[in-house]
């Protein structure tokens, strides 16, 4: 993967290759009335960044050269997404991110674009979008050239219920290839904190890759709070939602988990209008957090939940809503939904699950169910487009109040 210079932080770099005059003035020889002698010329330093910025826009020029751009996927007001081509092999299409500036940020990029670029840098596993290169572009946008997934998302799939039939081989395969980026994630220490279907585009040949990494963070030390403000509500775990500011990877994994739900009954299963909402329907749908099932949660800073209090719900509750994907995919998703993050299972034991090797076995990729890439190219513009943890409130309305926990199971 070509890297580009904006991203190393140039003209820094190509300054340190180049070692300054002005180092050196101050130990140059001086003249016989003391008055020190210069060793280079008084406009030397502005030589030197001239020439490091020549290198600079140089490096960025030929990274540019290396695609065309083409039609425009999606635009929107964090950022437009092209179809582009590697100039030399025409037939290798790529998606070229151009992020705006934005006059709100001191530097004129928002966090969400860093946080995008350091994390897709870092990370290299077939079930996560690639990063090809970054490029600046006359108007100072910042162009991300990223792998082309010409198939759309999940989302795509889960929703259209009139034309696209997929069973539990096909869930498990989906499942198995978010739970490997995931736990690639967190082997690497990243918390990826906004994982929902329409995060999860569909290369051509079928695989599953993670996407969107601009509220993506490191969290190797323990110690440093976070913000709890991160997750799109429908897939926010409840200790993000009582306000927690030091938390661990256990928050990825209940979205994963209420992705699984979402693939079993194609809608949400948790989806609130607001966080009160989505609060009470945790309580509902999993349990009510209390000091018996979840120590320590009376003392998050925003802790609260109404009444009456609802008991942790069982297999049987699980087993009439999911017993499609079996009593083994029960139990994973079960322990995915468990209240207190430090019971919930880890992307690494999802991995060593009994499910995975029960029957019925994963489809394999090349036979998954998808749909035609006139209708993904753009689905793949829009969620390229889109600022990170937005939901689609129009599809709130429909189906937030569609699950009745109260009713009979």
């Amino acid at each position: 993967m070509a890297v580009s210079p904006l991203v190393d932080g140039l003209p820094n770099p190509a300054a340190r290759a180049v070692s300054s005059p002005l180092k050196n003035a101050a130990s140059a020889q001086a003249s016989s009335n003391g008055t020190p002698v210069p060793a280079v010329a008084p406009n030397a330093a502005a030589a030197v960044q001239s020439a490091a910025l020549d290198l600079s826009e140089q490096m960025n020029e030929d990274e540019k050269r290396k695609y065309i751009k083409g039609k425009k996927l999606g635009e929107g007001t964090y950022a437009n997404v092209y179809l582009g081509q590697v100039r030399n092999d025409p037939s290798q299409l790529v998606a070229i991110k151009k992020i705006k500036i934005n006059k709100e940020y001191t530097e004129g990029m928002s966090p969400d674009a860093v946080r995008e670029i350091k994390h897709l840098q870092e990370l290299d596993h077939p079930n996560i979008i690639k990063l090809h290169t970054v490029f600046s572009s006359k108007d100072q946008n910042l162009n991300l050239v990223l792998e082309y997934l010409p198939l759309g998302d999940l989302e795509m799939l889960i929703k259209d219920t009139a034309t696209v039939h997929y069973g539990v081989a096909d869930t498990k395969a989906w499942m198995g290839m978010l739970t490997r980026a995931v736990w690639f994630c967190h082997e690497n220490f990243v918390l990826h904190r906004d994982i929902k279907p329409n995060n999860l585009l569909i290369a051509a040949d079928g695989e599953v890759k993670l996407a969107d990494f601009g509220l993506a963070r490191s969290f190797s030390d323990p110690y440093r709070p976070m913000t709890s403000n991160v997750i799109t509500r429908w897939y926010r775990p409840p200790e993000l939602l009582f306000g927690a500011r030091h938390y661990s990877a256990a928050v990825d994994v209940w979205s994963v988990g209420l992705v699984f739900a979402e693939l079993v009954m194609r809608a949400p299963y948790l989806a609130g209008n607001t966080e009160l909402e989505q609060i009470e329907l945790i309580c509902k749908g999993v349990g009510t957090p209390t000091e018996e099932n979840w120590p320590g949660v009376t003392t998050l800073p925003e802790y609260t939940v109404g009444s009456p209090v609802t008991p942790v719900l069982g297999k049987d509750h699980y087993g009439a809503l999911f017993g499609t994907v079996g009593n083994e995919g029960v139990d994973l998703l079960m322990k995915t939904l468990i209240l207190d993050p430090r019971k919930r299972i880890t992307a690494r034991d999802m991995l060593k699950h009994p499910w995975w090797h029960k029957d019925p076995k994963p489809t394999r990729k090349k036979d998954l169910p998808r749909k035609s890439e006139a209708e993904g190219k753009d689905k793949v513009g829009d969620d390229l487009k889109r600022r990170p943890g937005v939901v689609d409130e129009d599809r709130t309305n429909k189906v937030a109040r569609k699950l009745d926990f109260g009713g009979p199971l």
